[in-house]
C-alpha cells in the first residue's frame, strides 16, 4: 500500500500539511501534495512529497492531480474562522467545484478511496441556538438548515460523495470536523479560528503591557475544539473503515469562549481586562460533538485534553509572534 499514489488536496493548509507529514512519518513516499497557494505560503512543505501549485476548481487540474491515484484526501476549501465565513459566503460555496471535479477525476482514475473533510457547520441551526447545548448527532444535519454559504457547500458535497459511491462504486468516506486547532495553522490575518486568535491576543497583551482583550460576542458561546493529532488519527481510522455515513470527528470537551480565554490567560500567566464586541461575528450560540457513533463503530473518539492542546498551540504561536516582532524591529 505504501507504494501506491496518495493525493492530498489542500496540502498547503493547516490540516492538509499535518496530514502530509503524518503520511510521510508512516513511510509513504508516493504522495502528491496540491494547493492553490504559492509554496512560500504553505504552512508546511515536505520535500519528500511531489508538491504542486494548482487551482483544483478546474476539472483538468483535478484530472492531472488524480492521475494514478489510489487514495484521495480532499481537504481543499476556501475558508477560515467565523469572521471570514460570514463575510465570504460566495467564495466558500465555490469550493463545491473542487469536490465535484475531484470526485469525477477520482472515478476516471479508478481510485480506491476518497476522503472528504466536511464540517460541523452542516448541522441544523435550530439545534444550536442555546449555550446549554445538546451534543450534535449525525442525524441532526437533517432537515437541512446549515451555516449559510460554507455549511451549505459542505452538506451538498457530502451528498455528492454519497451518490458517487452509490452510482460509480467509489469508496467515499466523510468526516465532519469540529473546530480543529494546533500548531502550524493560521493565527492572525482574519482567517484564524478562536483558539489561535485568543492565543495571539493574550500573547500580544503580555508583550505590549496593554492588558486588555476584545472578545467577539458575549463569550458565553459554547464550543468543543479538537487538537490536530486527534484529527489525523480520526482521518486515518475513518478513511480505512467500512463506515459509509458521515461521522463526527471532534472532541466532546465543552467550553465557553470566556472559559477558553481563562485557560490561555493561565497558560501565559497574565490576567486581562475584557471587553465584548457584540457586533462581531460569533457563530452559533452552542455546538458540541456527540461521539456515540464513532465510539460504537471505531472503538475510539478524540480525547486529547483541551488544556494540553492549547498549551502546545500557544507555545508555537509565541515563537511565531516573537519571530515576527524581531523581524519588524530589524526592518525598522
Amino acid at each position: 500500500m505504501k507504494a501506491k499514489m496518495i493525493v492530498v488536496a489542500g496540502a498547503g493548509g493547516f490540516i492538509g500539511g499535518h496530514l502530509v507529514g503524518e503520511l510521510i512519518r508512516k513511510g509513504h513516499r508516493n504522495i502528491r501534495a496540491i494547493d492553490i497557494k504559492p509554496f512560500e505560503e504553505w504552512y508546511q512543505l515536505f520535500p519528500e512529497a511531489q508538491n504542486i501549485k494548482s487551482d483544483l476548481k478546474g476539472k483538468s487540474a483535478c484530472v492531472r492531480a488524480c492521475r494514478d491515484a489510489s487514495e484521495i484526501y480532499n481537504l481543499a476549501a476556501d475558508m477560515g474562522g467565523m469572521g471570514f465565513i460570514e463575510k465570504n459566503k460566495a467564495l466558500c460555496m465555490l469550493s463545491v467545484l473542487i469536490n465535484t471535479h475531484l470526485l469525477q477525476a477520482a472515478v476516471e482514475a479508478n481510485a480506491e478511496r476518497f476522503f472528504y473533510a466536511s464540517s460541523a457547520c452542516v448541522y441544523n441551526a435550530d439545534k444550536q441556538v442555546s449555550e446549554d447545548v445538546v451534543a450534535l448527532r449525525e442525524e441532526d444535519a437533517y432537515p437541512a438548515m446549515p451555516e449559510d454559504g460554507y455549511g451549505w457547500e459542505k452538506l451538498f458535497s457530502e451528498r455528492m460523495c454519497r451518490h458517487f459511491r452509490e452510482d460509480y462504486g467509489l469508496e467515499t468516506r466523510v468526516a465532519r470536523f469540529h473546530n480543529v486547532y494546533g500548531p502550524h495553522g493560521t493565527w492572525d490575518g482574519g482567517r484564524e479560528k478562536a483558539p489561535a486568535a485568543i492565543c495571539r491576543k493574550v500573547l500580544h497583551a503580555e508583550a505590549t503591557g496593554n492588558h486588555e482583550i476584545e472578545i467577539w460576542g458575549d463569550g458565553k458561546q459554547t464550543r468543543s475544539f479538537m487538537y490536530i493529532d486527534d484529527c489525523l488519527k480520526g482521518i486515518d481510522a475513518i478513511m480505512h473503515s467500512d463506515i459509509l455515513e458521515p461521522l463526527n470527528l471532534g472532541s466532546n470537551e465543552l467550553t465557553t469562549i470566556n472559559g477558553l480565554v481563562d485557560m490561555v490567560e493561565d497558560i501565559v500567566g497574565v490576567k486581562l481586562k475584557r471587553s465584548h464586541n457584540l457586533d462581531a461575528p460569533k457563530g452559533v450560540n452552542g455546538r458540541n460533538s456527540d461521539n456515540t457513533l464513532i465510539q460504537e463503530y471505531l472503538g475510539w473518539a478524540p480525547g486529547i485534553r483541551l488544556r494540553d492542546g492549547m498549551a502546545k498551540t500557544c507555545a508555537w504561536i509565541r515563537e511565531e509572534y516573537e519571530q515576527r516582532q524581531a523581524a519588524s524591529t530589524v526592518a525598522n
